[in-house]
C-alpha cells in the first residue's frame, strides 16, 4: 500500500510557498505526561493556510521517521503540495511545550541534525522556480536562526528579485537563542527582505525596538524596515494593521473568548490575514502582478485583513493544540461575531 505521507496532491494552482520548521510538539499535561502534537509555526500556517483555501507548497523535507511520517500525512490531508515529497534521514525536530495558567506556552527545542533544516538556498530557490505562479512565500519564527541566515537569506532575495511577495514573521524564541544580538540581526535582517512584517507585543520586546508603547515600537520598526505593511498581534486587546504611508487600523474581538490554548493562534492569525490580502478585490489602477496585493488599502479593506486575521486566531485558540480553522469556518465567524475597530 502506498504511503499517503509521501504521496503529492493533485497539481492545481499554487499561490504560496512556505519554508520553515515542522516539528513536534510535546505539551505538558497536567498529570506530567507529554502529549505528542504535531507543530512548528511554519507547519502550522503551512496548514492553516491550505485549510483557508489557499494554494500552498512546503518547501522543507519531512524525516523517514514515525513522526516525519505523521506530519507529512497531516499537511498533504490539508490540501498543501510537498516540494520534496521524498522523505531525508534527518530526525524529526522536537520541542517541549509547557502552558502557564492563561494557557500561553513556553518553548524548549532540540534541533540539531533535523529533517526540516536539510535545505540550502539553492534548493529552496530551484524548487520556487518550478512554480513561476507563485505570487507570495512565507518564512519565519525558527528558521530565523542565524544558524540558518546561509539558507535563507538568499533564498529570499531571490524571491523578492523575482517579484514575490514576501512575508516574514518574527515569532522570536530567545529562549533556545545561544546569543540572542546575532538572533537579533539576523531577524532584522530577514525583515529587511520583506513586504509584509508579522510581529507580536513580545517579539518587539524582544527585539528592544524603542517606543513608549506596543503601538510606537512597531511603527518604528516598520519605517526601520521599509516594508509595506505590518501586522501586529496584542493578544486578547487583538491585532493592528499599519502601512508605511502611516495608515493603521485596529481590531479585538467584540465578546470574551473561552480560551483552551494559544499554541498556534499567532501562525493562524498570520493564515487568515495572507488568505485575506491575497483574495482581496484589486483596485482598478491597472496594476498587476503578485506585488498588486501590496496598492492602496482603504478603512472597509484594512477592516476586513484584519477581522480575517483575527476570526482565524480566535477560532484556533478556542482549541486544544494547533487545529487550524476553513476559509469557510472563518468566514462565518466574521459574520456571526463582528469584531470591534477602532
Amino acid at each position: 500500500m502506498e504511503n499517503p505521507a509521501m504521496m503529492e496532491n493533485p497539481r492545481y494552482l499554487l499561490q504560496v510557498a512556505c519554508a520553515g520548521e515542522a516539528l513536534i510538539d510535546l505539551i505538558a499535561q497536567p498529570d506530567g505526561r507529554y502529549e505528542p502534537c504535531l507543530g512548528g509555526a511554519v507547519f502550522n500556517l503551512t496548514r492553516a493556510l491550505a485549510r483557508q483555501d489557499i494554494g500552498t507548497l512546503y518547501l522543507n523535507p519531512f524525516s523517514r521517521d514515525r513522526f516525519g511520517r505523521q506530519l507529512a500525512a497531516a499537511v498533504v490531508n490539508d490540501g498543501v503540495q510537498l516540494a520534496q515529497p521524498e522523505p531525508v534521514a534527518q530526525i524529526t525536530s522536537l520541542a517541549v511545550v509547557a502552558l502557564d495558567d492563561t494557557g500561553h506556552p513556553d518553548y524548549a527545542f532540540y534541533r540539531q541534525g533535523v529533517a526540516d533544516r536539510a535545505v540550502s538556498a539553492d534548493t529552496l530557490t530551484q524548487l520556487c522556480a518550478r512554480e513561476p505562479a507563485l505570487a507570495l512565500v512565507c518564512t519565519g519564527a525558527l528558521a530565523l536562526d542565524p544558524a540558518d541566515a546561509a539558507h535563507y537569506l538568499p533564498w529570499l532575495q531571490a524571491q523578492r528579485e523575482a517579484g514575490r511577495v514576501v512575508v516574514v514573521d518574527a515569532n522570536l524564541r530567545p529562549s533556545v537563542m545561544p546569543d540572542m544580538e546575532a538572533y537579533r540581526r539576523n531577524v532584522h535582517a530577514a525583515m529587511q527582505l520583506a513586504d509584509v512584517v508579522k510581529v507580536s507585543d513580545e517579539d518587539l520586546e524582544n527585539l528592544v525596538a524603542p517606543g513608549a508603547d506596543a503601538l510606537a515600537r512597531a511603527q518604528h520598526l516598520l519605517k526601520a524596515t521599509g516594508a509595506r505593511l505590518l501586522v501586529l498581534t496584542l493578544g486578547a486587546q487583538g491585532a493592528c494593521l499599519l502601512t508605511q504611508d502611516g495608515q493603521q487600523w485596529r481590531a479585538r474581538e467584540s465578546q470574551p473568548l473561552k480560551v483552551v490554548d494559544t499554541v498556534g493562534a499567532g501562525d493562524c492569525f498570520l493564515a487568515g490575514f495572507v488568505a485575506a490580502l491575497l483574495t482581496r478585490p484589486m483596485p482598478g489602477d491597472g496594476a498587476k502582478g503578485p506585488r498588486a496585493v501590496l496598492g492602496p488599502l482603504d478603512a472597509a479593506a484594512g477592516q476586513r485583513l484584519l477581522a480575517h486575521a483575527v476570526a482565524s486566531a480566535s477560532l484556533c485558540v478556542m482549541r486544544s493544540g494547533c487545529v487550524p480553522p476553513t476559509r469557510l469556518e472563518v468566514q462565518a465567524r466574521v459574520e456571526a461575531v463582528p469584531c470591534v475597530f477602532g
